[in-house]
């Protein structure tokens, strides 16, 4: 495997994810969004409450970030040029649906603010809300890279 570009695509494989923009961005995503995930499944959730959405949002954008950074990691995006622009179309959704996301566990989180007999689910829901922020944040600028990235070649 080799870790730098080659062939017909910009894209990195191997040990060359770990070292090249916007690609260095999978771990953080992968770290914000497994504590997203995390302290959201350890609440209490009420049935008005929008954090299945959060909740989705977590696991679909972890999943689908693992298996990208796999294939990453094994050169599959070596095969065709069409990798680059489908890299700014998977970030460009991941990031709209956190943006999304974030903003529902604000709203989740604002609306428990009075329920004073569970203050550690409410820490914990700041705490989500602070996360997804972030990882909204990065997926954002992983999907301006890579926008750039797929425009430069």
């Amino acid at each position: 495997m080799k870790s730098s570009t080659q062939g017909t695509s910009a894209l990195p494989s191997g040990l060359g994810v770990f070292t090249t923009l916007p690609d260095i961005f999978f771990i953080p995503e992968l770290v914000f969004g497994g504590l997203v995930w995390i302290l959201v499944a350890s609440t209490k959730v009420l049935l008005e409450n929008p954090q299945g959405w959060v909740m989705f949002v977590s696991v679909f954008c972890f999943v689908f970030t693992f298996l990208w950074f796999l294939l990453f990691m094994i050169g599959v995006n070596q095969s065709s040029p069409a990798w680059a622009s489908v890299d700014v179309a998977y970030h460009g959704v991941a990031a709209l649906f956190y943006l999304s996301a974030s903003v529902a566990q604000s709203f989740a989180t604002i609306a428990l603010q009075d329920d004073s007999f569970n203050f550690k689910s409410y820490q914990e829901d700041i705490a989500a809300v602070v996360f997804s922020y972030i990882a909204t944040l990065l997926y954002v600028i992983h999907v301006m890279f890579s926008a750039f990235r797929w425009k430069a070649s």
